[in-house]
């Protein structure tokens, strides 16, 4: 069994979507394909899950929108500017 990946963001980190974000039927308060959150926008990781099948950690975001919305690292970048390569740590 592999170690589980450790997360590259930390809860109550700001970060900003790198890409437009869709219902994908998962977010009860939208119709599905329903524009989520568009590319740029900031939000604030609330949570820090892990996804058991695909090993990766999952961020809950609360965007500036009000929307909270379950996101994988390639789909975030940080407040800096940078855009993290997934997995890689930054230092």
């Amino acid at each position: 069994m592999m170690e589980p990946r450790q997360p590259l963001y930390q809860r109550g980190q700001i970060v900003f979507c790198l890409e437009d974000l869709f219902n994908d039927g998962t977010h009860p308060e939208c119709e599905p394909d329903a524009l989520l959150v568009s590319a740029g926008s900031e939000g604030e990781i609330v949570q820090v899950g892990h996804h058991e099948e695909a090993n990766i950690p999952v961020y809950m975001v609360e965007f500036t929108n009000g929307r909270v919305v379950g996101c994988f690292e390639e789909e975030l970048g940080s407040r800096q500017g940078s855009v993290p390569q997934a997995g890689v740590m930054q230092g």
